[in-house]
Formats: structure tokens, C-alpha cells, sequence
């Protein structure tokens, strides 16, 4: 097999983050005087930048989605970062990709801050070369920035065999506006048929 390089979302790829994510997208809507407790209504919020998906499922004004971005991660950053779990066999696989000589590296929606903090509390950080994320200023929150951001932070060129790893219909679109191919993996939380609409010709799942 030809070494690649690899490109891995992390929230419902490398760990599953749904008890602090959605913890937190609670603690926020609270703010607003929103209650709802139902934890698996708010899962479509992994993934997705957070902005977008305040704006989409709450009808948020830009103003309101960015206070509630705000108020989400006065919860994230204490409690919520560490309502995580690492995905069974996600370190095994990093440890067999790595040996085989490819090159890993993390490119996702969640502030770049908080991911390499996570990636260090589950011992993953051995295995990437780059962690790539989206800026607290939310500058660069798309997929597709990101992905942007990792490809010309570490020089990479199409020779390099690129492939992004996700859960997402946005992993694969952004994945796609960079003209790399994608695998989505059904372990996450985007369906198989998200995947497949999103999916461009030559794209793949595990």
C-alpha cells in the first residue's frame, strides 16, 4: 500500500464527545431560557461548526448564535472536554496506519485549543504529526478552512496521497472543495446516507 497522508476529524471519528457536547449545547440554551432535556435531540450539533448549527436548528440570529457559542464553552472548557471517550480499536488503528509508514494529522471543526488538549488526555497525540482546528476568534470554523489550514500549515501537495477520515456529510464536502477523497465512517453520528449524498465520485466508507 502507498504511505498517505491522513487526515482525521476527531469528534465522532477518533472519540465520541456526545455527554459533553451535548451538556454544553444545554448549559447554553439555558442562557436563552431553552430547556431541553433531551440529550440525543442535540447530536446533530457534533460535528458541525457550532455557530452554523445554533443559527440552523434554533433559528439564531448572528448575534445570538455568537453569544451562544460563548456561553457553550464557559461549560466546554471545564467540564465539557472531558465528558469523552476514546472509540473502541481507534488506537490500535492509528498505531498500524502510523507503522505502515503513513502520516497522521487531525483536521476538525472543534477550536484547535481544546482538541490538542484532548488528543493529550487520551494519549493520541503520539500518533499525529499536526493537529489542525478552528480559531477562537471563528475565522476559520468550515471544514473546508480547516482542511485548507492543515494542507498549506504543513505543505502538503496532492502527491502526498491525501485522504480526509469522518463521520459527516461536511468532512466529505470539505474534504472535496480541497480535492481530496474521503472515507466515512459509520460509527459516528452522520448516517450512511448522509455520507452518500454528500459523497463525490471515488469516495468510500468503513
Amino acid at each position: 500500500m502507498t504511505p498517505k497522508t491522513i487526515l482525521f476529524d476527531l469528534d465522532g471519528t477518533l472519540t465520541n464527545p456526545k455527554t459533553g457536547i451535548t451538556r454544553s449545547v444545554q448549559y447554553a440554551l439555558r442562557h436563552f431560557g431553552i430547556d431541553e432535556p433531551d440529550p440525543d435531540k442535540l447530536c446533530p450539533f457534533i460535528g458541525p461548526p457550532l455557530r452554523t448549527s445554533f443559527k440552523t436548528f434554533y433559528n439564531f440570529t448572528d448575534e445570538e448564535a455568537a453569544e451562544g457559542v460563548q456561553a457553550y464553552r464557559e461549560y466546554f472548557a471545564v467540564k465539557g472536554i472531558w465528558e469523552n471517550e476514546v472509540y473502541e480499536g481507534i488506537p490500535e488503528v492509528l498505531k498500524r496506519l502510523k507503522e505502515a509508514g503513513n502520516r497522521l494529522m487531525v483536521a476538525t471543526s472543534k477550536p484547535e485549543i481544546f482538541a490538542g488538549k484532548i488528543l493529550k488526555h487520551f494519549d493520541l497525540d503520539q500518533w499525529f504529526e499536526f493537529v489542525g482546528g478552528a480559531d477562537l476568534e471563528e475565522t476559520r470554523v468550515e471544514k473546508a478552512d480547516v482542511i485548507r489550514y492543515v494542507l498549506e500549515r504543513e505543505h502538503l501537495a496532492f502527491s502526498d496521497h491525501i485522504v480526509m477520515v469522518g463521520d459527516r456529510s461536511h468532512d466529505v464536502l470539505g474534504a472535496k472543495a480541497n480535492g481530496i477523497p474521503t472515507v466515512g465512517v459509520l460509527f459516528g453520528f452522520g448516517s450512511e446516507a448522509e455520507l452518500k449524498d454528500a459523497a463525490p465520485a471515488g469516495s468510500s466508507e468503513m
